[in-house]
């Protein structure tokens, strides 16, 4: 019996992108393909199998311990992305301002997938959720830098919208326009 569920859902990419490295912003460069690899994307800023723990994982880690990179992929919903604009006020949230490598349409409450879940896209491509991306203020700075006085409305807008953090479980290539189906983890929700 398989321990991964095939749903009904399937997020359709409609944005894609990459933060360069070389920059040490969150900016995004929109693209029309990617080549995921084990490490993620060649030439961003959150590829590597392992990467410096952070303020997330504090109670945890002393700040900069090394640890295995489960934040490789960052990944926005559509339909999130259009709540958050119109409680900034805003008519659009350009996800080149949220560091974002996808933003898929088609599945519901994108942000609250269990951890585990897995999207595969046509030619096998698999990216594995870790966990919801919390809003920070960095997203808020590169808003600020083209939309003044919005950047401090985001953290409050994105809460429960800011989409998830995912790892390449298995290496392949996606196209935007194309579509990635949701598998989720075969088992009942902790109930402690």
């Amino acid at each position: 019996m398989p321990v991964m569920r095939e749903t009904e859902f399937q997020g359709e990419v409609t944005w894609m992108g990459y933060v360069p490295e070389v920059t040490g912003g969150l900016r995004s460069e929109r693209q029309e393909q990617l080549n995921f690899t084990f490490e993620g994307i060649a030439g961003e800023r959150h590829e590597g199998t392992l990467r410096a723990s952070c303020v997330r994982v504090r109670n945890l880690y002393p700040e900069g311990t090394e640890i295995r990179n489960l934040r490789q992929i960052s990944i926005l919903s559509e339909e999130e992305l259009a709540l958050i604009a119109a409680d900034m006020g805003m008519d659009h949230l350009d996800p080149v301002h949220l560091g974002a490598t996808l933003v898929l349409r088609g599945i519901p409450d994108l942000t609250h997938l269990p951890p585990s879940s897995r999207l595969q896209g046509p030619d096998g491509v698999t990216l594995t959720v870790d966990i919801e991306n919390r809003p920070c203020i960095f997203p808020a700075k590169e808003i600020e830098k083209d939309h003044k006085g919005f950047g401090p409305k985001f953290k409050p807008a994105a809460t429960h919208r800011r989409g998830v953090m995912a790892w390449v479980e298995r290496p392949g290539v996606l196209k935007a326009g194309e579509s990635l189906r949701l598998f989720v983890p075969d088992q009942p929700a902790w109930a402690p």
